[in-house]
């Protein structure tokens, strides 16, 4: 419940912000810095070394891999239909592919599956849903971003961001067993600890919920496939197909269904990939998960 409030009190934090005179319009693309450069590398350090993985978690880190995949192909194949351009692909695919697994899901998962569901999150979020945004997402952010895009530069966007860099050197040190002495990772941690409540703030100074928003197909198209369309396709694949319908299976559901990454709102926004449309889904698609994922919830469990 802490969490959950903490989600609250900083979205709203950031709403009342953007309001204020004084306050640069500007103000979260230097948190993203700020969240991009010091918080995000120091978490990926500390945590990646740390993954542990056994077969029996495989379904909620495939989820998110799954989700990214599904993402591309659905906006890629509707953009000749509704005259997407290349910008607006990119951003939706990004956004509308990557679930907010802690800032919302952590919260929502310790509500209604208990300690165990915020362990499982947490591997969904480490070996799942982070990587994704800092590889695929990544490539998906160099190629759309340039009008002519070549292999050069996606390769050098994608070794030159600090988080992907971070995490290769974690991975590197994870595979070798080696962990950090107890000091560099208790540093590790308060450099990245204001990173919840920087990024959670940043999302708020960009809410932005005028009546015309609602009436753009590219965001439309998006908030159906976040909110509505991602957890079918989970729901289906997991529950149906697969028949795992225990709480692990019906948690992978409602994840896909949880608002858009921040931080890959924040990569789309750094790539210029149509900015506002990056932003609103943020700023839209969180507040409205978090009632959605709850009835999903209620709706698989019965």
């Amino acid at each position: 419940m802490t969490n959950l409030l903490l989600l609250i009190i900083c979205l709203s934090l950031g709403g009342i912000l953007q309001r204020i005179k004084g306050i640069p319009k500007d103000t979260h693309h230097a948190l993203n810095a700020i969240i991009i450069n010091v918080c995000l590398p120091a978490l990926t350090l500390l945590y990646t070394t740390e993954i542990k993985f056994n077969m029996s978690q495989l379904l909620p880190v495939l989820m998110p891999y799954i989700l990214y995949i599904c993402s591309f192909l659905f906006f890629n194949g509707i953009a000749p239909i509704f005259n997407l351009d290349r910008s607006s692909i990119g951003a939706l695919t990004i956004t509308a592919g990557i679930s907010s697994i802690s800032f919302v899901g952590f919260p929502i998962f310790e509500i209604l599956y208990g300690k165990a569901g915020v362990q499982i999150g947490i591997l969904m979020s480490q070996a799942g849903s982070f990587v994704v945004c800092g590889t695929l997402g990544i490539i998906t952010a160099s190629y759309y971003s340039s009008s002519e895009p070549s292999i050069k530069k996606i390769i050098t966007n994608i070794f030159t961001f600090p988080p992907f860099m971070a995490f290769c050197i974690a991975a590197i040190f994870n595979i070798a067993g080696f962990h950090f002495p107890a000091i560099i990772a208790e540093t590790l941690q308060k450099l990245g600890s204001p990173f919840t409540v920087l990024a959670l703030i940043s999302v708020g100074f960009q809410i932005n919920f005028k009546r015309e928003n609602f009436t753009q197909t590219p965001l439309l198209l998006g908030l159906f496939f976040k909110l509505l369309l991602a957890p079918l396709i989970i729901f289906v694949l997991y529950l149906i197909l697969l028949k795992e319908n225990s709480w692990v299976g019906q948690m992978c559901v409602v994840a896909a269904g949880l608002g858009s990454m921040n931080t890959a709102s924040i990569i789309a926004i750094n790539h210029r990939l149509n900015p506002p449309l990056a932003t609103m889904m943020i700023g839209i698609s969180i507040p409205i998960s978090i009632l959605t994922s709850v009835c999903i919830h209620f709706l698989i469990s019965n």
